[in-house]
């Protein structure tokens, strides 16, 4: 067997070796056929099968091969050609790896080592940066490899193609540049992985409120914490071939990367400690850096940033040169040379250096510019702010002082967050530096703070000088006089020798005691200090302000004194010619010492000082004072703004978050905040002038005046709640001034509570009687609140408004005769708007005041309205009349006083147009009328010349010219429109406009527009609905001229169009309850109402409401109504002899007649009858007049019927009849009318008679069905059967349709109905019922009867059903009558039976129906008989 084996792994051998992979498969299978599991055979049939691209059954044959021993390299080998062949690199990487441990442990480390360069080789390729460093570890002897791999020879440079190893051989024997790659590798990864990770995490939602660093810190702690960079750095850093370059670059790399850890971790817990020991191991890097001189940057800064020291000394002048003189170039080298430039320190420790080339580099630049231009380029250093505050604090620069030392202390955080470290003495010198700052800028103002900071430092450091300094100069604002001389010797004390410090303590407490008043020893004090400064060269200024202390004391001794202090004064001025004190110290000297005073020289020194220091509030306050008395308003303004600039704004100089703060702190001049006040209030700056006097009212809270000027400003702003809360505030703290009072009474007039303006006003004048200003704003208020009175319906009390308003306005004209043109502007608006009254009530008042009115106009006619109105005034009998014609008058006497081209004679103009219109609208004369129009639009067009761009005017000039010249009216209308797009009056009058002209889409788009502008405009509801009516749509005509009368304003034109439309449409509800009509006749009764009250005069109105009224059952009221129309009628006739007037009187007295009938008064009745059939012609035959004439012959024999005359009666009825003849429906009414009359008489002589009568009609006009049902009712009454049946069977023969055209009302079903029951049948009844409501089921009076039927048969469940709908539906509270259904409901449920839940369900039925009707007595039977209905009867569930 084995040499049948070996022959065919032999010739299986040659077979491949020929590339004969067929013959070779079926040798190696013969094989695997006698020894399935042949090494040699299974990797040879994999090999044949590769090449033959059998690809799974070459796999399998390898990995067969791999079982039967997995340490061979042969099937390995094989196994790593098929996946690289196939492409599948991952098990060929997997394959080469096991290779190499293959060669390794068989210690072929030629093959090894070629393996692992073929391995890397094709990671550089094709694997990531991660897998290419992984496959770099295993040239490095923490490798598993490098036990065999080191065997391999050292590298032969001279022959490098010797061998196939010869990068392993280099690798191996030196690993330093497989370092430096790995290194350079990892490096670049962990890098690229902070940023992918910040990337993501940027856009995630939790990510909003935390900065791109802290999220940079988090991502990167992740990765550092188990980052291979420090071993890596640590085995380059102790290989034996590692260069003092890349020694000192990777301590670098190790250094950043260590501090860039350190900065990630947390400050507490173990990773605090971890921070701290990070922390000590960077601290140990930095000092061998700096031990050696090594240039590198970070560790340098680190040293420098990290030193926790007081001041900038203790840094270490030395350890600075240094850093200079390695980096000469960059900005903190820049900022720590500025720095010592500017305090004379040396650049170099060198003694022997070139004094002339220091002094070169500082003329060459400013050294505190060169700081400033290096601390702006470094952000984040605190040397850096470190020495810039302390050139701020020399430079007296607080308020940079404050900003530089606030970034430095939130460096010095974030430092020790980052570190681990705390700087307690950096955050010391920061904090005074931040406290000398606030201390000094514009005090009182950040001292608050100040005191925290201070008392923060002194608590851990009592004696700290510049503290107790700051702390002394807080006491010394706040006038705590011995707490600050207690500081300042405490310093004077510690530092005795110290001119900056000490010496200034010194003064400082000396000054302090001449506060305290001891002057004496404040002068020897001041003096000692003097001495010692004018031994010193410089220090001018000190100098100076210790020679002005001493003259203040002296001047404060009095007497004698004096004199020396004006000598201290003056030699505190050569001193410092800038020093301002001593100039207002001698302005004072010479205005209140100086004999005599010189203001002159006084107001210069003052003016000098407020030149040198806007802190000079004293000279500021004189000055303001001196430009005040000579009325230099400007100069004021000047001076208060640089005082108020001088103490340091409402921001006291720092941001926007501290001044919020600092706004709230009390003013140091609060007289210079009222001054700014009252000029921002008179430039109408009033969010300004607000603001300055709020800041006043801090110094002052009880300022009267200050509240009464905010309350103003405030009202003048438009925010008049806190207006009336300032002056109610200024009225509390002076009861008596009126002026505050006039104030609140304005505020209350502009908000609409007119009342109560009107009784504040009245005070006033109680207190300060005959006040212009406040009886002016008392009339204006008396105007607009009989305007609102009027709008809202109380004419009576609007009435009596108008004329208080022109009694307050005559008594301004007799006090104050200089402002009778605003008072007679008042006069005639409130003249005008009592002109539109029917009645005034108080007409003695009115006669009064109208004669008051008349007696300011001269005796003569005014001959700009001749002919217009008439004189003397007071002769017109009406006083509505009167008061137009005084309107009118009064406009012309106030044209009067305006000259040419003043101001206001275009509104004076104006008005008098509004009135000559007027009264051209009201007038029955023509020749007045057309006088009066011509004068009207004459004044109006001068109005236009004085104002061209009043839109007001023009409107009204558009008005003017409405129908005769509708061109001009539209460019009238336009005109405004281009000046005020926005007003709905306009708009709405030219939708009128296009609408009188028949332009439809224009007027409906003008309407639209008037209503988006203001939908509550009532004239424009009314014009879409005239349009709506114009094009036919009456129904949504209807619903506009609803909504129009429903609006809050009142507009007597809507009233009267909305009460006609809806009077009209009565016949059209024929078909429907007669209840019904009077329901919806309600809405137009009030309407008219309304409108005859505000329109008196109209007889139209009063006709149409007499109408309404009789269709209401009004009759006594319909018919004082209807006279009062025939009364104007009679008048108007009178005046005109107009046929038309006299035929609208004809029908009147008809109606009036007819309503004199229905009230009883059948003798006026007769007489009004023959009046109207006297006015109308015999000869006019048309159907009106036929009417009419008949109305008036069979109204007068009804009159006469009752009267007892019988046969004038029937004379007259039968008159009625013939008149009549030509017109069937007309006969036909007449007849059924008479017919009823004859029956109604009783006897059986009439009653045959009226049966005649009804029978000729019908003869001769057959569809008159209402003589048909008349004559079935007296047939029926009668029992006559033949008539009854003629009768019904007239009636049933008509189409359905048909009987309810000709019977609206359906008195033929109820008819037959009844007929049907009193025969007794009442199946043929319900049918007919049940008909009824099968033909119009939406018919409440058919489902009613049929439901009543049903009822009364002992079927109520049926008509509960039936009914019950009615709870849902809508129609239950808008339709008349209803409530008959709704009783009748609530008693068939109690019949159906139900127990307690049917009897609580029928009495709220019942009671529903009470709600709707409580004057019917029958739902209150109704509702009896549900209660108490016999709860036995039913059966109980509980």
């Amino acid at each position: 067997m084995s040499t049948f084996i070996k022959t065919k792994l032999k010739a299986a051998r040659e077979c491949i070796q020929k590339k004969d992979f067929a013959k070779a498969r079926d040798a190696t299978e013969e094989i695997l056929s006698y020894e399935p599991e042949h090494y040699n055979a299974n990797v040879f049939l994999g090999l044949a099968l590769l090449e033959l691209g059998e690809l799974d059954l070459s796999e399998q044959a390898y990995q067969r091969a791999i079982k039967t021993s997995p340490g061979q390299a042969l099937a390995w080998q094989g196994l790593a050609k098929f996946y690289e062949q196939t492409g599948r690199w991952d098990k060929y990487v997997e394959t080469l790896r096991k290779m190499m441990d293959i060669f390794a442990q068989s210690e072929d480390v030629i093959k090894c080592a070629e393996t692992l360069q073929k391995y890397i080789e094709f990671r550089r390729q094709r694997g990531s940066r991660k897998e290419i460093i992984d496959a770099l570890h295993l040239l490095l002897p923490s490798s598993p490899l490098h036990a065999a791999l080191s065997v391999l020879p050292a590298p032969d440079p001279t022959a490098p193609t010797a061998t196939t190893t010869l990068p392993t051989q280099a690798a191996v024997h030196n690993s330093l540049p497989t370092l430096e790659e790995i290194v350079a590798l990892t490096e670049k990864e962990e890098e690229e992985a902070v940023e992918r990770e910040v990337e993501k995490r940027r856009m995630r939602l939790d990510s909003a409120g935390v900065s791109p660093e802290a999220v940079r810190k988090e991502v990167g702690l992740k990765i550092w914490e188990i980052s291979k960079l420090p071993s890596l750095y640590g085995e380059i850093l102790n290989h034996v071939y590692t260069s003092d370059d890349l020694r000192r670059a990777t301590e670098a790399k190790l250094l950043r990367y260590k501090h860039r850890y350190r900065c990630a971790l947390a400050p507490s817990g173990d990773a605090g400690a971890l921070k701290l020991k990070i922390g000590e191991e960077v601290q140990s890097l930095i000092e061998g850096v700096v031990l050696l001189g090594i240039s590198d940057e970070l560790a340098w800064t680190l040293l420098i940033e990290g030193k926790d020291v007081d001041s900038v000394e203790g840094y270490g002048f030395d350890i600075l040169r240094r850093f200079v003189k390695l980096f000469p170039d960059v900005l903190l080298s820049l900022a720590i040379r500025g720095y010592f430039l500017y305090n004379g320190l040396p650049l170099s420790e060198e003694e022997e250096e070139d004094e002339e080339d220091v002094k070169q580099e500082e003329d060459n630049a400013d050294p505190f510019d060169v700081l400033l231009e290096a601390v702006a380029g470094l952000p984040e250093s605190i040397l850096a702010h470190r020495m810039l505050c302390d050139i701020y604090v020399h430079e007296e620069d607080h308020q940079n002082c404050i900003s530089a030392a606030e970034k430095g202390l939130h460096l010095v955080r974030h430092s020790e967050v980052d570190t681990g470290k705390k700087l307690t003495q950096v955050r010391k010198a920061f904090n005074i530096s931040l406290a000398t700052g606030l201390v000094h800028l514009f005090p009182p103002k950040h001292h608050a703070r100040a005191i925290r900071v201070l008392d923060d430092v002194l608590s851990f450091e009592p004696d700290n000088a510049p503290c107790l300094m700051s702390r002394g100069f807080v006491k010394q604002s706040a006038r705590s006089w011995a707490d600050a001389a207690e500081l300042f010797r405490k310093v004077a004390v510690q530092l005795p020798d110290d001119v900056n410090m000490g010496l200034v303590a010194e003064e400082e407490r000396a000054w302090c005691l001449a506060e305290e008043g001891e002057l004496d020893v404040a002068v020897e004090e001041l003096q000692n200090v003097l001495d010692k400064l004018e031994e010193l060269d410089g220090y001018e200024e000190r100098k100076a302000r210790v020679w002005w202390r001493i003259g203040v004391c002296y001047w404060r001794l009095g007497g004698a004194s004096r004199e020396k202090s004006y000598r201290h004064f003056i030699t505190s001025l050569k001193r410092s010619p800038s020093f301002a004190p001593a100039f207002t110290a001698l302005g004072v000297y010479y205005l209140e010492f100086s004999s005599p005073p010189d203001p002159t020289r006084a107001t210069k020194c003052f003016q000098k000082a407020f030149e040198l220091d806007a802190r000079e509030t004293d000279a500021a306050r004189r000055l303001a004072h001196s430009f005040a008395e000579e009325r230099e308003w400007d100069l004021v303004e000047v001076v208060a703004r640089r005082t108020i600039e001088g103490e340091g704004g409402l921001g006291g100089g720092l941001g926007d978050v501290e001044a919020s703060a600092i706004a709230k702190h009390k003013p140091t001049n609060a007289w210079a905040w009222k001054a700014l006040g009252v000029v921002e209030l008179n430039q109408r700056s009033f969010p300004a002038a607000i603001q300055a006097f709020q800041v006043a009212l801090r110094s002052d809270e009880n300022d009267a005046l200050s509240w009464l000027r905010l309350g103003e400003a405030y009202a003048k702003a438009g925010r008049h709640a806190a207006a009336l809360k300032a002056l109610n505030k200024s009225h509390e703290l002076q009861p008596g001034d009126w002026m505050c009072m006039y104030h609140i009474g304005d505020v209350q007039r502009q908000t609409g509570l007119l009342p109560q303006a009107i009784t504040t006003f009245t005070e006033v004048l109680e207190k300060t009687p005959n006040e212009t200003v406040v009886l002016l704003a008392l009339a204006e208020t008396h105007v607009a609140l009989g305007r609102l009175e009027l709008e809202t319906g109380y004419l009576g009390r609007s009435s009596a408004s108008f004329l208080l308003a022109i009694v307050t306005s005559l008594d301004l004209v007799e006090c104050s005769p200089g402002f009778r043109r605003l008072a007679l502007k008042t006069i005639v608006d409130a003249l005008f708007a009592l002109s539109e009254f029917s009645s005034l009530v108080d007409e003695e008042l009115a006669l009064k005041a109208f004669g008051r009115v008349a007696s300011l106009h001269s005796d003569k006619a005014d001959d700009r309205i001749a002919g217009v109105v008439d004189w003397p005034l007071m002769q017109e009998s009406g006083l509505i009349a009167l008061a137009l014609k005084l309107a009118v008058a009064t406009c012309s006497y106030r044209l009067t006083l305006f000259a040419k081209d003043e101001d206001g004679v275009g509104s004076a103009r104006f008005d008098l147009s509004v009135g000559l219109a007027r009264i051209s609208a009201s007038s029955l004369s023509d020749k007045i009328k057309e006088n009066a129009e011509k004068q009207a639009i004459e004044s109006v067009r001068l109005a236009l010349i004085a104002e061209p761009g009043n839109p007001m005017f023009w409107n009204a000039f558009g008005n003017f010219n409405f129908v005769s010249r509708p061109m001009i009216a539209q460019h009238a209308y336009i005109k405004a429109l281009e000046i005020n797009n926005k007003d709905v009056a306009v708009w709405a009058n030219l939708g009128l406009l296009y609408l009188q002209n028949e332009d439809l889409v224009l007027a409906n788009e003008a309407f639209l527009k008037a209503q988006t502008l203001d939908p509550d405009y009532t004239l424009a509801w009314v014009g879409q609905g005239l349009v709506a009516s114009r094009n036919g749509h009456e129904d949504d005509a209807s619903t506009l001229f609803e909504h129009a009368v429903g609006l809050t304003a009142d507009l007597p034109e809507a009233d009267i169009e909305y009460a006609y439309r809806m009077f009209r449409k009565l016949p059209r509800l024929a078909s429907r309850a007669a209840g019904l009509s009077q329901e919806m006749l309600l809405p137009p009764f009030f309407a008219l109402d309304r409108y005859c009250r505000r329109m008196p005069r109209d007889s139209s109105a009063l006709h149409l409401l007499g109408l309404v009224c009789e269709r209401l059952h009004l009759y006594e009221l319909g018919a004082e109504v209807t006279t009062r129309a025939i009364k104007h009628l009679e008048a108007a006739y009178e005046e005109t002899e107009d046929s038309v007037i006299e035929r609208r009187y004809a029908i009147a007295n008809t109606n009036l007649g007819r309503l004199l009938l229905a009230t009883g008064n059948f003798s006026a009745a007769v007489e009004t009858f023959e009046t109207a059939f006297g006015l109308l012609p015999a000869e006019d035959d048309s159907a009106e007049t036929v009417a009419l004439r008949a109305m008036c012959q069979f109204g007068s024999g009804i009159a006469q019927f009752q009267l007892g005359s019988f046969d004038e009666a029937l004379v007259l009825f039968e008159s009625a009849q013939e008149i009549a003849n030509s017109y069937p429906l007309i006969h036909g009414q007449v007849t059924v009318l008479l017919a009823q009359i004859l029956w109604a008489v009783g006897t059986d002589e009439f009653r045959e008679s009226a049966k005649e009568q009804l029978l000729e009609c019908i003869n001769s006009d057959p569809e008159n069905l209402a003589a048909v049902v008349a004559l079935a009712a007296m047939g029926l009454l009668t029992g006559d059967e033949a008539l009854i049946d003629a009768a019904l069977s007239e009636i049933l023969s008509l189409p359905l349709d048909e009987r309810h055209r000709r019977d609206p009302e359906r008195y033929a079903e109820n008819l037959l109905t009844n007929h049907y029951l009193a025969e007794a049948n009442t199946p043929k009844a319900l049918a007919i019922a049940q008909r009824a409501v099968y033909t119009e089921p939406s018919r409440p009076e058919a489902c009613y009867n049929l439901s009543s039927l049903l009822v009364c048969e002992g079927r109520p469940e049926i008509a509960q059903a039936l009914l019950s709908r009615l709870l849902e539906s809508p129609r239950i509270y808008s339709e008349s009558g209803l409530h008959r259904s709704l009783q009748l409901l609530a008693i068939a449920s109690v019949a159906s039976g139900g127990g307690w839940a049917a009897q609580a369900e029928a009495r709220k039925i019942a009671q529903r129906a009470i709600v709707l009707a409580p004057w019917d007595s029958k739902n209150w039977l109704a509702l009896a008989h549900v209660q108490n209905t016999p709860n036995h009867q039913w059966k109980i569930e509980v």
